[in-house]
């Protein structure tokens, strides 16, 4: 007979991970890639399982890697992302946007809706001197 579908032997417990274009950012502190992520019988890989093994090749520990951007090439079985591994957490927390940083647990969005704000905003420009210092956090 002839099968079709998922091979016959498990694959699902493997993943090879290869990076190409790595580029070492003095200027941002880090180091940056394409990773291609090779996950045949598996439908997709985690960005936590993603950045333990980067960690691992690079000796670095996971939490200063940022990996983002995985799209999973047709057919499946192959997935290509961009990760960024910086030298220590200050500097990922200075260059790294906050909607990732927020990902990784990093960050706290400010309560409060849009409009609460800009009306706190503009009763702060209505004050002068000590009183706005202290009013503006």
């Amino acid at each position: 007979t002839i099968s079709r579908g998922k091979p016959p032997f498990n694959m699902a417990d493997t993943a090879t991970i290869r990076t190409r274009k790595f580029i070492t950012n003095p200027l941002l502190g880090r180091k940056q890639m394409v990773v291609d992520v090779i996950h045949p019988g598996r439908a997709n890989i985690s960005k936590a399982e993603i950045r333990e093994k980067l960690a691992k090749v690079y000796n670095t520990t996971a939490d200063v890697i940022f990996t983002f951007g995985y799209a999973t090439a047709f057919g499946g079985g192959r997935s290509t992302g961009f990760a960024c591994i910086y030298d220590t957490l200050d500097v990922a927390k200075k260059f790294e946007p906050k909607y990732r940083l927020q990902r990784h647990g990093l960050y706290e969005k400010p309560a409060g809706s849009r409009k609460q704000r800009k009306e706190k905003k503009n009763r702060v420009k209505k004050l002068r001197g000590t009183a706005k210092a202290g009013k503006k956090k």
